[in-house]
């Protein structure tokens, strides 16, 4: 099972994109868990879950190059698209998120 764990300041929004994007992988039967937290927490949940894809909202996105120094070594991190995440669109979020995972595994 792959963890693709989203991050935003408080959750709340993320938590409904997270939601939408599980539903796209449930219905594909995709091994993925999607799941959103507040960015506060970001240390304790990857420290605990070590999740293959960090994504961060568009309102962390100023966190990108802390996180990627931090955690980006074993783990992909990318900022969600501001577009996709106004639209709430789960399946395109998740599309690209997996193709970014793909690509940087090199398969």
């Amino acid at each position: 099972m792959k963890r693709f764990y989203l991050f935003c300041n408080a959750g709340m929004s993320t938590s409904l994109l997270a939601s939408k994007m599980q539903k796209t992988a449930d219905a594909n039967k995709l091994p993925i868990e999607v799941k959103a937290f507040s960015d506060s927490q970001m240390g304790d949940i990857v420290n605990e879950f070590n999740p293959e894809v960090i994504l961060l909202g568009p309102q962390v996105k100023h966190l990108y190059e802390k996180v990627s120094e931090r955690y980006g070594q074993d783990h992909l991190v990318v900022v969600i698209d501001s577009t996709d995440y106004g639209n709430m669109d789960g399946e395109r979020v998740l599309k690209k998120a997996m193709k970014l995972y793909k690509e940087s595994k090199g398969k």
